[in-house]
């Protein structure tokens, strides 16, 4: 059974810019409920079908699957909108790579990184740029920020 466990977090400061490229990311949900998400996600120059299970806590079953960059391309008029995208930066810290997300469009000002974990208890150090924790909620995942963008949250509470 394929498994993501992931923690995630706000972001401080533009220390983790330093030395990391971005690559521009666009992804969109064919479903997306509380229980089941299907994405498709464009990667520069790669595709990917993506089925996820409902979360508990940091684990949640995934399914990845590379796709020709073509299908993508049109399964993505298919999916809701706004798409989600962003550039993401891989930056290594104390032997782990953190993905840091830069949101862009709807979801412009929010940066979030993610560091996946071989177990839900892994040690790890944080690094200096990394703010409060996130993983257990519900408004920061990709899936949530189609149906309600950063941009609106202000204007909704």
């Amino acid at each position: 059974m394929g498994k993501e466990i992931e923690r995630k977090f706000l972001v401080n400061g533009n220390q983790w810019r330093e030395g990391s490229k971005p690559v521009h990311i666009c992804q969109g949900y064919l479903l997306c409920e509380p229980n089941r998400t299907i994405r498709i996600r464009l990667m520069g120059e790669q595709a990917f079908l993506t089925v996820k299970g409902r979360a508990e806590g940091i684990l949640r079953p995934e399914y990845e699957y590379e796709i020709p960059l073509a299908d993508a391309k049109e399964l993505l008029g298919l999916c809701l909108q706004p798409y989600v995208e962003k550039n993401r930066y891989n930056v290594m810290h104390a032997g782990m790579n953190w993905e840091v997300d830069e949101f862009l469009q709807e979801n412009q000002g929010l940066i979030v990184a993610e560091i996946e974990l071989a177990s839900a208890d892994q040690q790890f150090d944080l690094p200096p740029w990394v703010g409060a924790e996130v993983s257990d909620d519900p408004r920061y995942s990709n899936a949530n920020l189609v149906k309600h963008p950063f941009s609106k949250w202000k204007q909704q509470q």
